[in-house]
């Protein structure tokens, strides 16, 4: 069944099944139909978000096992609810001690049954897997390695500090060097997985080794778990994580939509753009990061998001790759990610290419070097996060996009030599599976998208995102940081697509991946509405600070995010800001990074912080306070019209944990923290997401698949501040956008919203509040609250009885 709204739980072992069961009878209350669990298969021990999967068969112990997400399971069913399961396909956790199938390979290496199991060059590593653990170079840990067996098994093993490895067979009695020499495996320093790396990760994330679920027998091994509570009715749906990172991602939904009956299904897939779900794919639609952007973007003033760039500009003097021009720092942050983090990959595709041209004498010339680059300069400039191609398959026209003639042209430029460019030529073509289906090509275009993948990521949400700050509310997932501001036009065409081709596909605001909470992102969206009055700020606030910030950029984005958090209790917002900040500057990579760290910027980092941005007290604090004071009227607006837009588009709108009132929340670890029920009463965001949940609920036909979107147009000089639509012609929704300009402008001055006829029209925010069409004046309409969640009155002799 597709559900009308899902509530998305993170479990961990803070909030176990029995947690969540409890949680039951309140979240049935809001009128949702599912509740979204975190992944629930055995995770790495402690693991607080569990994609680091160890063992597919089991449900996880520390939940609360199989036991305990049955007996959930009942306990929601006793309240009319399902569940959905966060599944992760792409990736295991790279922990033999705990990852059994890995340990088998470590073992017995190529031989093993499992071999297949997992993403792994053996030819890069001479026949060993790389494993990048040890603290320092071998010369300097090889002394603090230790045999023994292990417990339980009593099988021979090799120690170091808390690590396990496995023994090959009759290599235990052997020297220490020899030892280590005679294994399938090499244990090598950490930094040498940036160049090394013999196995697909997840992103840059060496714990997290990639699983090859396009081989039939892996597919049903590592879903088999999943498959039977789907038939036993334990849960309903799936949401399927990373799936950009799987070799052949149409197969893979296919095979499992057949293998589930064709429950509902949900991909994390992150659309650029106008890009668009491939049509072919066997799932309801996305996660909802597309529908995410679309809503931010009709909060943000195009006008006001130029001009405080400009501002941005002015104060942080950013240079124009590293934060001061959108386009130009993203293709900088390409060049660094993929010759640096992604080096090991860029590798493995450049031993491809060279094998795949040795074989062909027409190809034969083309050097490894110029391979090389052609591959990094094809990459860095993929405008989608991959292309959807195998190896001798049919190229569709949303595969050629991602690759253009002008990317090609671009590529071809860097090379000094006509003849040395061609090999931009065959690059593409390997990567769009044109050159053949011998066992190099097919290797090289599953690796060419999948490194794309981790490559748009890596360099975008978590570079660039960090390096251009002028309005960080508009540097979120599956967001446009280069064009933030989206027009009423564009939001309308958007929806009227999905309604049509994914009208059950998901919708998001907030997700245990955003950088930033819907409401931290909504209230920071109002400064596009004041780039003026927030200059001035900033500069006041830069006077008033004890402690100077290390770099302008990071104090613009500091005094955003702390304006951002202006919800928090005083003496909770250093804690949680630092964190968040330390992380930014980071992942940043100007000054300071998570592999290069400089202990002397960092520690200017939080000194500032602690005087500024995270003080409780104090001149600064008074100065935002104040300057967050006058803008709440604007903040509401922002936090009610996007969460009722949210609730009321097209596809099936998904609430993180808490969202259902004001949330304030940064980046993880921050907005992982265990579910805790309110302890206080209900705020206005609350009233509005229990009245369209309820509608939702009790006329789930409105919004369904047959449902239907239609657009109403506001008439008058304040029309562009009133967005408006009809759910199949029985509900409508509007909410005031750009309030701070509307209420400079003079206010709604007569400005009428025509209704789909004359009514009459109840107020499901207002009880007892009607109104009549085929106009309504929007003054009116919004007297109350800048929001409005209109219903069709029941006509006298419906069978509607709601």
């Amino acid at each position: 069944m597709t559900p009308t709204a899902t509530y998305r739980l993170q479990l961990q072992p803070d909030f176990p099944f029995s947690a969540a069961g409890k949680a039951v009878p309140y979240l049935a209350a809001l009128g949702v139909s599912h509740l979204h669990l975190s992944p629930v298969l055995e995770a790495v021990p402690g693991s607080r978000h569990g994609y680091d999967v160890v063992d597919h068969s089991r449900v996880r112990a520390e939940l609360g096992g199989e036991a305990g997400l049955r007996q959930l399971s009942a306990t929601a069913r006793e309240y009319g609810l399902g569940l959905i399961l966060d599944i992760v396909p792409n990736h295991m956790a790279a922990a033999p001690r705990h990852n059994r199938q890995l340990w088998e390979v470590l073992r017995e290496g190529q031989a093993s049954p499992y071999a297949r199991w997992f993403d792994i060059d053996w030819t890069a590593g001479d026949g060993k897997v790389l494993l990048p653990v040890l603290a320092g170079p071998l010369g300097d840990e090889i002394g603090t390695f230790a045999t023994g067996t292990a417990e339980g098994s009593g099988a021979p093993v090799l120690r170091y500090g808390t690590q396990e490895f496995p023994l090959r067979e009759g290599t235990a009695g052997l020297p220490l060097p020899e030892l280590l020499d005679a294994q399938h495996y090499r244990l090598a320093w950490w930094r040498l997985a940036r160049t090394e790396l013999n196995y697909r990760r997840f992103f840059t994330i060496s714990e997290l080794i990639g699983v090859r679920v396009e081989h039939p027998e892996v597919f049903d091994a590592t879903h088999g778990k999943i498959l039977e509570l789907l038939r036993d009715g334990v849960v309903d749906g799936l949401r399927i994580d990373h799936p950009d990172g799987l070799a052949e991602p149409a197969a893979y939904l296919e095979r499992l939509s057949a293998a589930t009956g064709g429950a509902w299904t949900v991909v994390e897939k992150i659309l650029t753009g106008s890009e668009a779900l491939p049509a072919g794919w066997a799932v309801a639609g996305t996660t909802g990061y597309d529908a995410l952007h679309r809503i931010d973007g009709l909060f943000t003033d195009p006008t006001g998001a130029a001009d405080l760039l400009g501002r941005y500009r002015d104060f942080a003097g950013p240079p124009g790759d590293r934060g001061g021009y959108w386009t130009a720092t993203v293709r900088r942050a390409a060049y660094r990610v993929v010759n640096h983090e992604l080096a090991a990959e860029t590798r493995w595709l450049t031993r491809l290419a060279t094998e795949v041209c040795a074989q062909d004498p027409a190809l034969r010339d083309h050097a490894p070097w110029a391979l090389r680059a052609a591959v990094t300069e094809l990459l860095v400039r993929i405008p989608v996060y991959r292309p959807y191609v195998t190896a001798g398959g049919p190229v569709t026209e949303l595969a050629e996009s991602a690759l253009p003639a002008e990317a090609v042209r671009d590529a071809k430029a860097v090379f000094s030599v006509p003849e040395e460019a061609t090999a931009v030529d065959v690059v593409r073509e390997l990567a769009l599976g044109r050159l053949g289906e011998g066992d190099a090509q097919t290797a090289f275009c599953a690796r060419f998208a999948q490194t794309a993948s981790a490559l748009h990521a890596k360099s975008v949400e978590d570079t660039a995102f960090y390096r251009y700050v002028p309005l960080i509310s508009a540097t979120e997932v599956g967001g446009d940081p280069g064009l933030p501001a989206v027009a009423p036009e564009e939001f309308h065409a958007f929806c009227t697509r999905i309604a049509r081709d994914w009208p059950a596909t998901g919708t998001v605001l907030t997700t245990h991946d955003t950088k930033r909470s819907a409401d931290v992102r909504a209230r920071i969206a109002v400064l596009s509405e004041c780039p003026e009055q927030w200059s001035s700020l900033v500069a006041q606030l830069t006077r008033a600070t004890s402690a100077a910030a290390p770099d302008p950029q990071l104090a613009w984005q500091a005094w955003q995010s702390a304006y951002g958090c202006a919800g928090l209790p005083p003496g909770e917002l250093a804690a949680r800001l630092e964190p968040a900040l330390l992380k930014a500057v980071r992942e940043a990579g100007l000054f300071t990074s998570w592999t290069e760290p400089d202990p002397a910027y960092e520690r200017a980092v939080t000194d500032f912080v602690a005087a500024g941005p995270g003080s409780g007290a104090g001149p600064s604090h008074a100065l935002l306070t104040r300057f967050a004071a006058t803008l709440g009227p604007q903040v509401r607006a922002n936090v009610l019209g996007a969460a009722l837009v949210q609730l009321t588009m097209p596809g099936v709108p998904d609430l993180y944990q808490g969202t259902e009132r004001e949330y304030v929340a940064l980046v993880d670890p921050d907005n992982r923290r265990p579910f805790r029920e309110p302890d206080r009463e209900a705020d206005e965001k609350t009233a509005v997401t229990v009245a369209a949940l309820g509608l939702r609920r009790e006329r789930p036909e409105l919004f369904g698949e047959s449902g239907t979107y239609t657009p109403l147009a506001a008439r008058g000089p304040a029309a562009a501040h009133c967005l408006a639509f009809a759910r199949s012609g029985e509900a409508v929704t509007a909410v005031t956008r750009l309030s701070l300009r509307l209420a400079e402008e003079g206010g709604w001055r007569g400005t009428v919203l025509a209704l789909p006829d004359e009514g009459p029209w109840h107020d499901l925010l207002s009880p007892g509040r009607e109104f009549a069409g085929p106009e309504v004046a929007v003054a009116e309409l919004f007297a109350e609250r800048p929001v409005a969640l209109l219903r069709r009155a029941v006509r006298e002799g419906s069978a509607d009885l709601g």
